[in-house]
């Protein structure tokens, strides 16, 4: 699907065909369009076909003045999903009369900028419009990382008393989320450096305060990655101590019960034999009997009580 967009007075509106200077938005192209836009706008195919592989790296091209430029951004799949954060490639391709943007999985740092959410995007200046993309992604990072920190926080508290694995597989889905996130970061941080070297954005002073933004905001999506997930590391080794800790207080609970209950039960089976033994000439031998073991309960109980053993 291919939508084209202008920015106005009143905001970006959408247009019934391309015109120069428009931002043009690929979600998921088949071969004709792809074929099309090439053909029209003199652009290498694989310009287009690269960012549609969802394992596609950050990187940058230049063919001939036509600037390719693929970012991962961010994207939430779900709380039931095996991993809940992920992230996806985004091709921006720059040419002297358009300026392209194609993906084949949904994001919403793409449908944000077209709901002209960014204060001065213009679809005319391609330089600044790319750098509003990518402080765009690097804020969406910053997003969700909290949105993690929070979930991550709302199991630890379910942890504490728990004394099965699922929320320790819990941790370890927002643990695969932030080893994503730290290698796109990364990747990222490598392809700006390489933009940056370019002198890209270079002539306007604008373009530069922006860049630093970008950076800016970058590293510090990195840092809190790194944190999160050496936290996140730290806690999954806790709190699978807690889980098997829990787990023996379980146990050793367990087996003294057993233990008491088996001093009444072994009393009654040796008076339960037909043969002669203790007691059992005297009018109150029962109650007798019942005192002792009682007594002999009660005792074991306190030593357990005094031992921590119950």
């Amino acid at each position: 699907m291919i939508t084209c967009l202008r920015n106005t007075e009143a905001g970006l509106i959408t247009l019934d065909k391309p015109i120069d200077g428009c931002w043009m938005n690929l979600v998921n192209p088949d071969t004709q369009e792809i074929a099309s836009v090439c053909r029209e706008y003199h652009i290498p195919e694989d310009y287009l076909t690269y960012p549609l592989d969802i394992d596609e790296r950050p990187r940058t091209e230049n063919d001939n003045g036509t600037i390719l430029i693929v970012l991962r951004v961010p994207v939430f799949q779900g709380e039931h999903a095996d991993i809940p954060y992920a992230t996806v490639p985004i091709g921006i391709v720059m040419t002297e009369r358009v300026i392209i943007t194609v993906y084949k999985a949904e994001n919403t740092v793409i449908p944000e900028l077209a709901a002209g959410r960014i204060r001065g995007l213009s679809t005319a200046k391609k330089n600044r419009f790319v750098l509003h993309l990518l402080l765009a992604a690097a804020n969406k990072y910053l997003a969700y990382l909290r949105e993690i920190n929070r979930k991550v926080d709302a199991l630890e508290d379910r942890l504490q008393a728990s004394l099965k694995n699922k929320e320790v597989l819990e941790l370890l889905k927002y643990q695969k989320s932030l080893t994503l996130f730290t290698t796109a970061l990364k990747s990222n941080e490598l392809m700006i450096g390489r933009l940056q070297k370019s002198h890209l954005f270079n002539k306007y002073e604008e373009d530069q305060d922006l860049l630093e933004d970008v950076l800016t905001e970058l590293g510090q999506a990195i840092e809190m990655t790194n944190i999160s997930s050496g936290i996140l590391s730290q806690m999954m080794d806790a709190f699978a101590s807690i889980i098997s800790n829990n787990l023996n207080v379980v146990m050793k609970f367990l087996a003294s019960i057993t233990i008491i209950l088996s001093l009444p039960t072994v009393i009654a089976s040796i008076y339960g034999m037909n043969i002669k033994l203790p007691l059992m000439e005297l009018e109150h031998s029962f109650v007798i009997i019942m005192g002792i073991t009682l007594v002999v309960t009660f005792s074991v109980v306190m030593l357990f009580l005094r031992r921590d053993w119950l």
